[in-house]
């Protein structure tokens, strides 16, 4: 049996009114992001919430579909769907949303199941997730799982890519950016800020090594790519038991517009100022309050000393490897 709960009650509350209420188990949990990608009207919302009704229904599931109300809400959902049971929670939406979701499933048996609705959907591709929504469900709820591992910067717990630099400035303004969401409007984004940002520097301390960078940006990826095939740490697992760190150098942006083909080529890593290296755990250090993005999302970060680690075989997920 299945139920839908949702802060867009008129448009949602015709899925549950049509199913029994009052079950005794959940096998699985849907919780679905309507801002994500270039959601946010009543009618996206509704599809989904239906169409993810219709593919629990189909596959025999007890379960219910959730539509997120706040930042952090995907979170608390899914803490209460792991609380009554649930094998399966599927986050809809970006990176962002399955951070949230996946974050409280965290060494738990309940898997993570995607499905893509942002605007890179790097975490899903990298799991080998289907693109079309029905097919997405439908893994979810069949697919294998296997245990990937989790970063954490400064407390906080990231899936996929976490950074410093360009990328979390990108992040930031795009949170602020009024002309909607979806790839294009990021794209755009990125070219109105690539010509006023400022690099900054960063102390970089791996045991004994110290290393002092003056960086375009400091990516740490677990898994290989920001999203859209753009991958800033070819070489990256998500089950290694490690971190992928990538740190480009100060560069003009006419050197970033050349570079930018590498990611989509896998080459990035011999790209002129660009250094790897790959660790379980590492210190970085700002001179001053930094920009730091966790999965796409801009964080509050006051600057100085931030620890960084690996937390192996941390969640399970629906994907392949």
């Amino acid at each position: 049996m299945l139920r839908a709960n949702t802060h867009l009650t008129a448009v949602i509350d015709s899925v549950s009114t049509e199913v029994a209420r009052g079950f005794s188990r959940m096998d699985v949990a849907v919780v679905i992001n309507p801002l994500s990608g270039r959601g946010g009207h009543p009618g996206r919302a509704r599809a989904r919430a239906e169409l993810a009704s219709t593919v629990i229904e189909s596959a025999g599931l007890a379960g219910e579909v959730f539509v997120t109300e706040r930042a952090g809400h995907a979170f608390d959902l899914a803490k209460a769907a792991l609380a009554r049971g649930a094998s399966r929670v599927v986050a809809w939406g970006g990176d962002g949303t399955m951070n949230e979701v996946g974050r409280a499933l965290l060494y738990s048996p309940c898997a993570l199941g995607l499905v893509r609705g942002g605007s890179g959907n790097g975490l899903a591709r990298a799991l080998g997730v289907p693109r079309q929504p029905a097919a997405a469900l439908a893994y979810a709820f069949g697919a294998p799982t296997v245990s990937i591992d989790a970063g954490e910067i400064a407390g906080h717990v990231f899936l996929n890519i976490a950074g410093l630099g360009f990328d979390a400035h990108v992040a930031h303004a795009f949170s602020r950016h009024l002309g909607g969401r979806g790839l294009q409007q990021y794209v755009r984004v990125v070219s109105r800020e690539i010509f006023g940002y400022a690099p900054a520097r960063y102390r970089v301390e791996i045991d004994n090594d110290v290393r002092e960078h003056r960086a375009f940006l400091l990516s740490i990826a677990n898994g290989p790519q920001w999203g859209n095939g753009a991958r800033i740490a070819p070489g990256a697992r998500l089950d290694d038991g490690l971190l992928d760190v990538v740190i480009a150098e100060t560069a003009t942006p006419l050197r970033v517009a050349l570079h930018v083909p590498r990611l989509f080529t896998g080459s990035i890593a011999r790209a002129r100022g660009v250094q790897t290296f790959r660790v379980a755990t590492f210190t970085v250090t700002t001179e001053g309050p930094a920009a730091l993005h966790v999965d796409g999302e801009p964080v509050a970060c006051g600057g100085g000393a931030m620890n960084v680690r690996v937390l192996p075989a941390a969640l399970r997920v629906c994907g392949s490897l």
